[in-house]
């Protein structure tokens, strides 16, 4: 069973649905605790309405990365509350080589394309630009690359000609919520192991 961190910055719609998971029998998992970089972030108002330890992080001096002493201060929460492995949910700082190391193939993010189309940010607004017929979303572990990690699950999306970028993402993040808990899952089971660029289920 994981032990699971889960950071983000926003709404917490993943955050949800990975306990939503878990109460469901879905996720064999526990969440240890959920932080967050931004102090009313309505994730931690999800966390605390579950009952979750819900921890605001200053990330400053930096305004765009985890690094320094607010990577140490995160290391030093993860390591109290027991986590063995992190979700990241709508994070958005780049988190930096210590705290990857530290959960080397136990910290996993989802991306709102099918990678590695579209990295970065606001991907269905690029997908949508290119012209691209399919988009989707991706979980995937997370290395020292922008959306470059070994990926786990992805789910394709059709793209409709009346599509808007709003209502893109809004049918990219259903699939969101099923393709997370079912990447944790796998990892929670044991039945994933990293060979290079590549996952391979066990």
């Amino acid at each position: 069973m994981l032990s699971l961190a889960v950071m983000g910055s926003g709404k917490g719609s993943n955050f949800q649905s990975i306990l939503d998971a878990i109460r469901e029998g879905r996720l064999e998992a526990r969440v240890a605790c959920v932080l967050s970089d931004v102090a009313d972030a309505f994730i931690l108002e999800r966390a605390r309405g579950a009952g979750v330890p819900a921890i605001h992080v200053d990330g400053a001096p930096f305004k765009t990365k985890l690094e320094g002493v607010a990577e140490d201060r995160v290391l030093r929460i993860l390591r109290d509350h027991g986590a063995d492995s992190i979700a990241l949910a709508g994070f958005m700082r780049i988190v930096k080589p210590k705290l990857i190391g530290a959960f080397r193939h136990r910290m996993v993010n989802i991306h709102p394309s099918l990678l590695p189309a579209f990295p970065g940010l606001h991907a269905w607004k690029q997908a949508l630009e290119y012209g691209a017929r399919v988009a989707g979303c991706t979980v995937h572990f997370v290395d020292e690359g922008t959306d470059t990690g070994p990926i786990i699950v992805q789910r394709p999306v059709g793209v409709l000609d009346t599509d808007t970028p709003e209502t893109l993402h809004a049918r990219i993040q259903e699939q969101e919520h099923l393709a997370y808990p079912e990447a944790l899952q796998l990892l929670s089971a044991g039945r994933l192991r990293v060979e290079g660029r590549r996952v391979v289920r066990v």
